[in-house]
């Protein structure tokens, strides 16, 4: 139960942030479901290839790398559902670090950490 409230939370963050942030458009509630469904799927099994590939630079940028990761995550993500539209490097960057954010408060007030 609380991984779908969880899922449901960060559907609304999604669909909040892509009305809000310049460059990223869900197309509907629906959507930013299947967006937080990809993003998870992205982040269990593409992220951990990337951050293993990406040691040397991570180590050189003091862990700044991963923001650039996280970002490719959005735009891969973008591509693969069909309602969720990322324009570019820069706006991916800034929606992942605003959810990143917005989910840390919102979960820490829920007690959904």
């Amino acid at each position: 139960m609380r991984i779908l409230i969880n899922l449901l939370v960060t559907a609304v963050i999604v669909f909040l942030l892509a009305n809000f942030l310049p460059g990223i458009k869900v197309d509907g509630f629906g959507s930013s479901i299947i967006v937080v469904i990809v993003l998870a799927i992205l982040n269990f099994l593409v992220k951990p290839i990337l951050q293993i590939i990406s040691i040397p630079i991570t180590i050189l940028t003091l862990g700044l790398f991963l923001f650039v990761i996280n970002a490719l995550i959005i735009m891969l993500c973008g591509n693969i559902v069909g309602g969720f539209h990322v324009d570019g490097f820069f706006p991916a960057l800034l929606f992942s670090l605003v959810l990143s954010i917005v989910q840390s408060i919102v979960g820490g007030l829920m007690g959904l950490d």
